[in-house]
């Protein structure tokens, strides 16, 4: 199987408006179904949550780029921490698209513990969550 999976979605809202509902913890913990409910965690950009499959505990550190358009997604306990999630947003007049649109991309890496099933789960949840939260930031953008 590959080592890294790419899910991706044009949303009907412009980039920076997209860019700033992906990087707030408090929206993410309502489309990524492995870190839902996520609270703050008390260190700067560090969020803990629960994951939707098992009750376990989730930990995501969100670092923002945005000169970058890129948001990456640190997970794992403290001191083992790795990006192993990222999300691009590009705006959509760099592709032909009108301007109160863009593209997105999460980009995932394996990780050398994940078994086939655990992998295969990953990429199709990823998939989901691209259909989430287009739907929710585009619902938000309309709601302005």
């Amino acid at each position: 199987m590959p080592h890294a999976h790419l899910a991706s979605a044009r949303v009907d809202a412009p980039a920076d408006f997209t860019f700033a509902q992906l990087s707030d913890g408090s929206r993410l913990g309502r489309w990524a179904l492995g870190s839902m409910d996520l609270v703050p965690a008390g260190e700067p950009g560090l969020w803990r949550g629960v994951s939707l499959f098992d009750g376990s505990p989730a930990e995501v550190e969100i670092r923002p780029h945005p000169a970058l358009g890129l948001i990456d997604f640190h997970l794992g306990p403290a001191g083992a921490r790795v990006p192993r999630v990222s999300i691009r947003v590009t705006p959509g007049p760099d592709w032909g698209l009108p301007a109160d649109s863009c593209l997105v991309a999460m980009t995932t890496w394996r990780a050398g513990w994940m078994d086939d099933a655990r992998w295969q789960r990953t990429r199709t949840t990823h998939e989901l969550e691209a259909l989430l939260f287009k739907a929710q930031i585009e619902t938000a953008w309309a709601a302005r």
